[in-house]
């Protein structure tokens, strides 16, 4: 690992939105859970949210180029679930969806705790999303299409979320370096020793100031050193 990449992961780290997050309402296909991942990380949320499709079948892994390890996903077994655990958390709840109360994507306020839902891409928003959704944001279009695709509305919407909280310094106040962001950089930085670890159930061992592994004294780390599994 080079010291400029432990450098990116740190500032990256820094920079994650923890009041910003998506919420997919049974988006099943996986080139577009992929793209949402990807725009999701690129905009700086370190959490997605999904809903579990009506068919059961999650296609979630193994998707966005490797993205996905960087961002953590949630799955809710329901959209009741899903937006009452986000409710919890303070965040506003804005749907994509066109309706009489629609408002155009550009007027809503993104520097506040908020998760943008996304509809499904047959059947759109499900009607307790519709009806629950603290408003709705709409994408104008002046073509014969009905609206976009769900990954690319989501990345319209976010990159104007990411716009507002440029502006207002959001990616830029205070951070803490808390247990969370030690244990996540270690992820990031060393899988095969997070494997390593969460098989035998051992906790991560220390890094030093240029994110490489500090050795440990225990025996039972010494596989994973001796075979160069860092």
């Amino acid at each position: 690992m080079s010291r400029e990449r432990f450098e990116k992961f740190k500032q990256v780290l820094r920079q994650r939105q923890p009041d910003m997050t998506v919420l997919t309402d049974k988006v099943h296909k996986a080139q577009n859970i992929s793209a949402i991942l990807r725009t999701a990380e690129a905009a700086g949320i370190g959490t997605l949210h999904m809903v579990k499709p009506e068919r059961g079948h999650l296609v979630y892994h193994n998707t966005a180029g490797g993205i996905g390890r960087f961002t953590e996903q949630v799955v809710h077994e329901n959209i009741e679930q899903g937006m009452a655990h986000l409710k919890g958390q303070g965040m506003a709840l804005y749907a994509a969806h066109w309706s009489d109360r629609a408002i155009d994507y550009r007027e809503a306020d993104y520097t506040r705790p908020f998760a943008l839902v996304m509809g499904a891409e047959k059947h759109g928003l499900s009607d307790y999303a519709s009806r629950e959704a603290d408003a709705h944001v709409t994408i104008p279009i002046i073509g014969l299409v009905e609206s976009y695709n769900v990954s690319v509305a989501a990345a319209i919407i976010l990159q104007e979320a990411m716009q507002q909280r440029q502006k207002a310094g959001l990616y830029e106040r205070e951070f803490n370096e808390d247990e969370h962001y030690h244990t996540t950089l270690f992820e990031w930085m060393h899988p095969k020793m997070v494997r390593y670890c969460k098989a035998h159930k051992l906790p991560y061992p220390a890094i030093d100031e240029d994110g490489d592994i500090i050795p440990p004294k225990d025996e039972r780390y010494r596989r994973p050193f001796d075979s160069h599994e860092k």
